[in-house]
């Protein structure tokens, strides 16, 4: 019997007591009674995998004003407040004991200063309120990917957000507490602080997201954002990360999709990419089946390379979102069924966005005010839009006509490629392969640059260096994530890796058509089965023509032309040069740790690249090659 079944019974009804006390699991026990003790809730819901319990959830959120409901059956918006509309850096932080050193480029502060701050900001943050405990499971249920989550929070609305991205874990507990009482669990406790007349989130200057990665717990205040409220998303890659490296096996920030190829063959690839990058239309290529679009565990399984969606649902940007390039995500924002929008436009019960391509109401409600009308100035005194850019959507994957049949099996897919998606204007080709998985990993993933727009930071050209797409996630040294993922599956069959561009630019207009990565991806199936050849580039291996010529006319049902290709084909040398001249100065100057691999795989790229050179030249055509 619990040593808190007194604490419990005083703040539970029945049903929730009997559900706590069922685990039979004295750590989460502990967890749940330290969050009574120190935010004081008038009442504690514990919710099960009942259809019941997240019904209450949704609920919840509609008659507190966390979510308002929307024309369509089923779909809600959310605001969060002003100055909440993303994930902060600077208020996200590690926190490391005495004992222990992290990498100096992490954010960090001492555990236990940390943890003082946290308790004064989280102590009676939940008088008055509801305190929500839900268990949820990253990666599929039942399985060696399983991660199984206690989520505490205020706010119905992150609970709902949940029941919509994550599969239901409260089985998954109970399997786990009876096989093993000690079993390794991440936790979450979420204050949403004090509310304004507009119920988000008021104190934002006080807004601290703080990770206690030695016990897995991560702890928000003053914060709705999903990315800082949800625990389960990109702070849980922090920690999963830790837990990978502990277990040998990989958390990566990578898009799961199924590639069709000739007479029926399925062919399954991963992909990091930056923002902007090109990402999740890659992952929602038409034609093709998506499985994830966010994040992804790797293991080994039965001598195979296998990776599992870690999510079960989608939080994504709706900015840009229209029926002709995103019809799949337009189909199911416009259907029926549980969606949750955020700081969108919200007018007569309908939502607006940023670039949806359809005419957009002059007033209405959104995150600047409950009568914004266009011109107003927001609080810092800049001109507003009508939906924040980081305005979101909240889906889930069994409501994606595309989606693969299996994306949630248990042990996962096995994965054919890897790809790493940069963003450039002059150096590299629209797709390419690497020699190797090591060459792959150093050479693509390790090198990943975006390069930046007029529209994200007013300046044009500025690359941004994101070591697989993970950069902002990492809790180890980038030298140490290089190592692991360097020593990943050396004993079986390794995934082909590629990389993609799709900006290449010339006389300031893209090379490449929006469609065109449907026939790049294409082409990488074809790789993977040894079914066309490549040409030696120096920095990887290029289509050649013939086979792009027939995979244009068979996939978009268009020509491409000799020009086209030798202008996106063109082995651009000095460029080339230049990046590594980049990589090299950061991998010797701010990696303390690079393993011995990435830089001799530098090297061995310049020698290839300086050799072609001397034969033909700083521009060369794949006709040349």
């Amino acid at each position: 019997m619990s040593a808190h079944q007194a604490l419990f019974r005083s703040k539970m009804n029945k049903h929730s007591l009997r559900k706590i006390l069922a685990l039979e699991n004295e750590k989460v026990n502990a967890f749940v009674a330290y969050a009574i003790e120190l935010c004081e809730p008038e009442s504690v819901f514990v919710g099960d995998d009942s259809d019941a319990d997240v019904a209450y959830c949704r609920v919840q959120a509609i008659d507190h004003l966390e979510e308002l409901q929307l024309q369509t059956n089923g779909h809600t918006v959310h605001y969060d407040g002003y100055y909440d509309q993303g994930r902060r850096k600077d208020v996200t932080k590690y926190l490391v004991p005495e004992d222990q050193h992290l990498d100096p480029n992490l954010h960090q502060m001492p555990r236990e200063e940390g943890i003082r701050e946290m308790e004064n900001l989280q102590r009676g943050a939940y008088r008055g309120r509801e305190m929500f405990v839900r268990f949820f499971c990253l990666g599929s249920t039942n399985s060696i990917f399983s991660i199984p989550c206690l989520q505490i929070t205020d706010s119905s609305y992150v609970v709902h957000s949940e029941d919509l991205l994550y599969r239901r874990g409260y089985d998954e507990f109970m399997r786990q507490s009876h096989a093993n009482p000690q079993f390794e669990f991440f936790s979450y406790l979420h204050c949403s602080g004090e509310l304004d007349e507009r119920v988000t989130s008021k104190n934002f200057e006080f807004n601290r997201v703080y990770m206690d990665y030695t016990r897995n717990c991560v702890r928000s205040v003053n914060t709705q954002y999903a990315g800082n409220t949800v625990g389960l998303k990109k702070l849980s890659l922090r920690l999963a990360i830790r837990k990978a490296d502990r277990e040998g096996w990989l958390a990566e920030h990578m898009f799961i999709m199924r590639v069709n190829g000739p007479k029926g063959r399925s062919t399954f690839l991963c992909g990091a990419y930056p923002s902007a990058c090109g990402k999740t239309s890659t992952a929602m290529i038409p034609g093709e089946n998506i499985v994830g679009d966010d994040l992804a565990y790797f293991r080994v399984i039965d001598g195979e390379f296998r990776a599992v969606n870690v999510e079960a649902g989608i939080f994504g940007i709706v900015t840009d979102v229209n029926a002709k390039d995103d019809p799949v995500i337009w189909d199911v924002l416009h259907t029926p069924g549980e969606v949750i929008f955020s700081n969108v436009l919200l007018k007569e019960g309908k939502p607006y966005w940023l670039g949806m391509d359809e005419a957009i109401p002059s007033e209405g409600k959104n995150y600047v005010s409950d009568h914004w009308t266009e011109g107003m100035l927001g609080p810092d005194g800049e001109v507003s839009t009508c939906s924040h850019k980081n305005a979101r959507y909240t889906v889930q994957m069994k409501d994606l006509h595309n989606a693969d049949p299996d994306w949630d099996t248990p042990n996962g897919l096995p994965v054919g490629g890897i790809i790493y998606g940069g963003r450039d204007s002059d150096t590299s080709a629209p797709v390419f392969e690497a020699y190797s998985w090591d060459h792959g990993v150093c050479t693509m993933g390790a090198m990943l640059e975006s390069e930046t727009t007029a529209a994200t930071t007013g300046k044009v050209g500025v690359r941004v260096w994101n070591v697989m797409s993970n950069m902002d996630f990492l809790s180890m040294s980038v030298g140490r994530y290089i190592h692991n993922n360097l020593e990943f599956a050396k004993d079986i069959k390794r995934p082909n890796v590629f990389g993609t561009n799709y900006f290449l630019k010339k006389d300031g207009k893209y090379l490449n058509g929006k469609l065109d990565k449907a026939v790049w991806v294409k082409w990488m199936e074809l790789r993977i089965h040894g079914d066309v050849e490549g040409l030696d580039a120096g920095y990887g291996i290029l289509p050649k023509y013939e086979d792009l010529k027939a995979l244009f006319r068979q996939v978009l049902d268009k020509d491409y032309s000799v020009d086209d290709y030798e202008e996106q084909f063109t082995v651009r040398i000095p460029e080339l040069l230049a990046k590594l001249d980049r990589m090299e100065k950061i991998y010797t100057e701010k990696v303390s740790d690079t393993p011995e691999t990435m830089m001799r795989e530098l090297r061995a790229q310049r020698e290839r690249l300086l050799a072609m050179r001397a034969a033909k030249g700083d521009s060369v055509k794949p006709r040349d090659l």
